[in-house]
């Protein structure tokens, strides 16, 4: 049985699997420490792998249509959770109204459930009052610790002595966090230690050690607790490297993040997460993407710091070979490298970033 830090869980998805707003529970299919996985529900893929639909690589998580149909299959096989985590991220991080009645089954279950929305569900008195009497957990990742629990900026980051890598993006929902892990994968697999720093509640619920939830941080705060996060790492870990998780984009209109990352964080070098086949920003129809090259320029202006590479999200791409041309291109526009990290691996990357290592 895989090691985790809270047991086995079922993640709701439902509507949303394969689509942007399932981007919390395509981080947990791929990888979590925090939990072993054993289904997801959508009824949309409901028979389906869960692997085989995001990456066509079957990974043994199955997709059920019902939590009912899921308890039956899941009891047979000796396979039952102890959570059922809410794997949607829709804009704005609000709960959908027919997500509640499944949340209360799992709890009449006895199940702890976990959520990352901006709605909590801590506050909705019926569904406490029946974790009360079923003895489980309710718990919201994205709800903020008491001002007196959170850190300000404090020039500390300075006395970090690793090398510190940002993986910050175009735009939201572009796989931002997935290629922060296999980075900080890639550089343990060459015998480095490497740790990442999460700044969403999707990386804490894949077990990041080190981690704040940037949206939902008291903007005062923001920059302090990426600070501690950071500085924690290295005092506690003394790793050779350490990857920070971007959020949003710097001109995203409605999630302009990574500002504080590059201000608080102070990152050697940023890697550039870009989607070559999106458009306009996700969610936001007539609201063009500023250029590749628009966007590195802002990068290195506001930080001081070079994009050492670009990362392809191969979204609308239908074969290796428009993925390879992709990264051509790029590296023709930029002449930066550019690699598929998710479909081809992170090893070309990894080679090129332990020559920066100090």
């Amino acid at each position: 049985m895989k090691k985790t830090i809270d047991g086995k869980a079922l993640v709701y998805c439902e509507g949303a699997f394969n689509t942007p707003n399932g981007k919390t529970a395509h981080g947990l299919v791929r990888f979590t420490e925090r939990y072993e996985i054993v289904g997801v529900l959508d009824a949309e893929y409901a028979g389906h792998d869960a692997g085989e639909v995001l990456d066509g690589k079957s990974n043994g998580i199955p997709t059920y249509a019902t939590l009912e149909e899921a308890v039956g299959e899941l009891s047979k096989s000796g396979n039952e959770p102890k959570s059922l985590v809410i794997g949607l991220a829709p804009d704005g991080g609000r709960l959908p109204s027919e997500a509640k009645g499944t949340i209360k089954k799992a709890l009449q279950l006895g199940w702890n459930v976990d959520s990352g929305l901006h709605d909590f569900l801590s506050n909705d008195p019926e569904l406490v009052q029946l974790a009360k009497e079923k003895n489980c957990r309710i718990r919201d990742v994205r709800k903020t610790p008491d001002r007196d629990k959170l850190h300000f900026f404090t020039g500390d980051i300075e006395k970090v002595d690793c090398l510190k890598l940002a993986v910050l993006g175009t735009d939201s929902a572009l796989g931002k966090r997935t290629t922060a892990w296999i980075l900080v994968h890639g550089f343990r697999n060459a015998g480095l230690k490497a740790e990442m720093v999460g700044t969403g509640q999707t990386a804490w619920m894949q077990g990041a050690k080190y981690s704040m939830v940037m949206d939902s941080c008291i903007n005062d705060f923001v920059s302090g607790e990426i600070e501690n996060a950071v500085v924690s790492a290295y005092k506690n870990e003394n790793p050779d490297v350490i990857v920070i998780e971007g959020q949003g984009s710097l001109m995203n209109p409605a999630y302009p993040g990574g500002f504080e990352i590059l201000a608080a964080g102070r990152p050697d070098f940023v890697i550039m997460q870009h989607a070559p086949t999106r458009v306009e920003y996700d969610g936001f129809p007539g609201y063009k993407m500023h250029s590749l090259k628009e966007q590195i320029h802002a990068v290195e202006i506001i930080s001081g710091k070079k994009v050492i590479a670009v990362t392809v999200n191969h979204e609308g791409m239908k074969s290796d070979e428009e993925i390879i041309d992709a990264c051509k291109n790029i590296t023709i526009e930029t002449k930066l490298p550019a690699f598929d990290v998710l479909r081809f691996g992170a090893e070309k990357l990894i080679s090129i970033l332990k020559e920066e290592l100090k």
